[in-house]
């Protein structure tokens, strides 16, 4: 009797372990990185899992005065360093980066759930409490290297986006848009915070971007979903997600400060907001096209539908749109997972304009406008990819640049090119750092944040001038 117990527990053992390796063992992509890319991207089949992909590299950091590699060319070199998980960069217009030092507010929840979430942190170098800080970084004498720094605002709640319209700096908490007064030249704020809107917080996607309109009349807020494909219930991200009639709840000013998955308009003159569009899962880097003058946005797509699909994206953002999430994605593909079903809403899902490939998580997004790196990155889009969790082999962690022709849109054959690499190491197991936020700097160079490998990377072209002293640094 107890030889056929053991036989049994033997089997069961055996069983449960060919179980988990099967379920935990990765999807691999089928297709390359650069095939789920550009206006008309090949798309495979949808492969659910239950249990994900898990595949993040190891952070390393940056040793022995080691950098990325640039595109033939230019050149790169730090702007600054030790940094304390720099995520988002503004430039003034006296020439002073802003930088916010930020992380994730405390995860919600805990069980299995609370402590995977944590390990993957962890693992991604993402799991170092919040800086709250927005640093002002300097340079004095003009060499491209901020050679002054200050701790212009503390105590500040998971902080990203920032925008100076008139005399106040706004500044997107994950929870606010709050504003500080702000006059030419400042190095540190003691004033305290006015706050403008409330702002869903909590969930997956913390982090909030601010983008001023040209006239200064409106602030644009991107705000991510709480959840992958509203597990935890559509409630969660909004009022907009549960109606019969969403784009009439769309319309509802009141609406807008539950709403998540989305990207709000702000009056800041009147403290009231509006969504300007939905359905757009995690949404992060926002700018204007210099042509058209267009509101573009990189939105992270949904995860766990194996490692080739869906792409991320870049996209001109239209008031009124919806872009399917959680229902659909790329202009229609149905995710059978989401309950309940809207077949309704279908036909209103818009298309983006240009793929970036399969879990690339796209975060920061610059025109070429004012940056000055060489004639063919004159005309487009710099977007930072921070890197994939849900995909083997690894793909994004890297800056491209998207081409664009001159009616404002990606060019129809376009694939992105590679500007700056060398962030995951060569067994695609390590990463020395990943880009995050970027700007252009007062000489038309391109300043781009890495929250692992705590620096801000400066490229420029061979011939690069030098940096405009501010104004306030050279009275001194």
């Amino acid at each position: 009797m107890l030889k056929r117990i053991l036989i049994a527990l033997a089997i069961l053992v055996v069983a449960a372990a060919a179980f988990l390796f099967w379920a935990t063992r990765p999807d691999v992509a089928k297709l390359p990185e650069q095939a789920v890319t550009g206006v008309v991207p090949q798309l495979g089949e949808a492969r659910y899992q239950d249990i994900p992909t898990v595949r993040i590299a190891k952070p390393t950091g940056w040793a022995n005065g080691a950098k990325p590699v640039v595109a033939a060319g230019l050149q790169v070199a730090p702007f600054a360093d030790k940094l304390d998980h720099p995520r988002w960069l503004y430039r003034l217009p006296n020439g002073d980066v802003l930088v916010a030092e930020s992380n994730s507010p405390p995860r919600e929840g805990g069980g299995i759930t609370g402590w995977i979430m944590g390990m993957m942190l962890n693992r991604a170098g993402a799991g170092v409490p919040s800086a709250n800080r927005i640093t002002l970084l300097r340079d004095t004498n003009g060499d491209g290297v901020a050679d002054q720094r200050s701790a212009l605002i503390e105590g500040l709640n998971s902080p990203s986006g920032m925008a100076l319209i008139g005399d106040w700096l706004y500044v997107a908490n994950t929870d606010a848009v709050v504003r500080f007064p702000y006059k030419a030249g400042d190095t540190h704020i003691t004033a305290k915070p006015e706050k403008v809107i409330d702002l869903a917080g909590g969930g997956n996607h913390w982090a909030r971007n601010l983008l001023a309109s040209p006239d200064g009349k409106s602030l644009y807020v991107a705000i991510g979903s709480s959840s992958n494909i509203a597990e935890n219930g559509l409630d969660k991200e909004g009022d907009i997600y549960t109606a019969e009639t969403p784009f009439e709840v769309a319309r509802n000013l009141n609406a807008a400060k539950r709403t998540r998955a989305a990207i709000l308009e702000v009056i800041p003159a009147t403290k009231s907001s509006r969504v300007f569009a939905w359905g757009l899962r995690n949404p992060n880097g926002m700018a204007f096209e210099p042509h058209s003058g267009a509101l573009w946005t990189v939105v992270n797509e949904r995860d766990m539908l194996g490692s080739d699909m869906p792409p991320d994206y870049l996209t001109q953002v239209d008031l009124g749109t919806f872009y399917g999430w959680p229902w659909n994605y790329w202009g229609g593909y149905v995710d059978k997972r989401v309950a309940p079903e809207r077949p309704d809403l279908r036909e209103y899902t818009k298309r983006p304009d240009f793929a970036l490939g399969a879990h690339t998580a796209p975060l920061g997004l610059a025109f070429a406008a004012d940056a000055k790196l060489g004639g063919k990155f004159a005309n487009g889009a710099f977007v930072a990819l921070h890197g994939s969790w849900n995909r083997e082999p690894p793909s994004g962690y890297k800056l491209v640049f998207v081409p664009f022709g001159d009616n404002g849109f990606p060019l129809k054959g376009a694939k992105p090119v590679d500007l700056l690499t060398g962030f995951l190491g060569k067994d695609g197991k390590t990463v020395n750092g990943r880009p995050v936020g970027l700007i252009t700097d007062a000489t038309g160079s391109l300043l781009v944040a890495d929250d692992v490998g705590n620096m801000i990377w400066r490229v420029s072209g061979t011939g690069a001038a030098a940096v405009p002293v501010p104004a306030a640094a050279a009275k001194k």
